[in-house]
């Protein structure tokens, strides 16, 4: 994922930092992240959301709200309309900079602000809300211990989420005046609500609210067994899958872009954020990492996964080839394979005891009725797949400095 921090202006002049998340190959849409109350863009699952939309050829910014996070501003003197402009302030600066953007996401809180934010820019085709209240003035909730101190001294100090914040009286007048139900009608565009059952902080009841105020094309995605902050990497993960799946149809994103200009057949990309790697083959996306037992993210199959796997689909499509020409009855073809460093001492070929040499094994099973001649010349026919054939012939790898373009 290529992520780079930016900044840009509120209304106020303030300075609200950013990260872009550029896919491998030039965006076929923009889309703004607004996270949830007193929460930030670097919630890990703000950051596994715009991987999966990366995927799809999607470009995201998400952003801290003003007096959050890495942006300047007093906290203390935001509410819900500053939210409000600070996502309009956003779509100004990808408009002017990048490109309009087209699909806005929010997680709770954050999806109020989107659904009113989305009525008032533009180039908005799409929307999408994550764990999002009905109305703005759930967040009360929240505050419910020193209410009545907001009220009497115009101000308290609340902790939310084990972190101190000053909330004053201007913020719950500013959520108490915004009226979803009023703004949501007129949205006039694609809505998707996301919300998990088990939702303990905002309550299932406010999906079915909002899906009733919207008008079509709308729909619901329930996140079964997620908690509100979508804590769970899968559950994070599969929210972003459904988001950008959903949005292919409203921004019009083919079914992933072919690369851009010269480039090789193949284009991987490996950020700032650890091992996390955006792989782009063709037409097709998908992410490589490392284990987290040795500092990765586990989004993705390792090098050596991809390697073998090279090896495995190489082998089981030769073999469905060569039954295929011979008519013979294989119904699958199934690879079972591994990577291991070995004692060069327990190989056929051993000339040093203490070296130890690269190990691939691979089994194979037929599935059919073929009889025993038929399995043996399949088996024969595995060593003859180009994968194996590289692998095991003299491989040149000539490396140069990139000269092409780079989105």
């Amino acid at each position: 994922m290529n992520s780079t921090k930016i900044s840009f202006l509120n209304q106020q002049g303030q300075s609200l930092i950013a990260r872009l998340e550029l896919p491998t190959s030039k965006p076929e849409a923009w889309a703004i992240f607004a996270h949830c109350f007193t929460c930030s863009k670097d919630l890990n699952a703000v950051i596994n959301i715009s991987r999966s939309l990366n995927l799809s050829n999607i470009a995201v910014l998400r952003f801290d709200f003003t007096g959050l996070g890495e942006s300047e501003g007093d906290f203390s003197a935001t509410n819900f309309t500053s939210n409000i402009n600070d996502l309009i302030a956003a779509a100004d600066y990808l408009k002017t900079e990048h490109g309009a953007p087209s699909l806005l996401i929010g997680h709770s809180l954050g999806g109020a602000a989107v659904l009113a934010a989305a009525y008032e820019i533009e180039s908005v085709r799409a929307v999408a809300t994550i764990g999002a209240p009905a109305d703005p003035v759930h967040v009360e909730h929240l505050l419910k211990d020193s209410l009545e101190e907001i009220e009497s001294n115009g101000q308290a100090k609340v902790s939310i989420g084990g972190r101190p914040f000053n909330v004053t009286r201007q913020f719950l007048t500013d959520i108490r005046e915004k009226d979803l139900e009023k703004i949501v009608p007129k949205l006039k565009k694609a809505l998707l609500i996301m919300h998990s059952p088990q939702d303990t902080i905002v309550g299932i009841d406010n999906a079915r609210i909002i899906y009733e105020r919207a008008h079509h094309p709308k729909s619901f995605v329930s996140l079964d067994g997620a908690n509100h902050l979508l804590s769970d990497k899968d559950d994070s993960i599969y929210t972003g899958k459904v988001i950008a799946a959903w949005a292919e149809r409203y921004l019009s994103l083919s079914r992933g872009a072919s690369l851009p200009e010269s480039d090789r057949q193949v284009v991987v990309r490996t950020g700032d954020d650890g091992f996390t790697t955006e792989i782009r083959a063709g037409r097709h996306s998908f992410l490589a990492d490392e284990p987290e037992s040795v500092g990765g993210s586990d989004l993705g199959p390792t090098p050596y996964d991809l390697l073998i796997s090279a090896l495995g689909a190489c082998t089981s499509m030769t073999l469905r080839m060569y039954a295929d020409r011979k008519s013979w009855p294989l119904e699958e073809a199934i690879v079972h394979i591994e990577h291991d460093k070995v004692h060069e001492s327990d190989s056929e070929d051993s000339d040093d005891p203490n070296a130890r040499i690269d190990q691939i094994t691979r089994e194979i099973q037929l599935i059919g009725p073929l009889d025993e001649n038929q399995k043996a010349r399949l088996m024969e026919i595995a060593d003859r797949c180009p994968v194996h054939k590289t692998l095991s012939g003299k491989i040149r790898i000539v490396t140069d400095t990139y000269h092409g373009t780079t989105t």
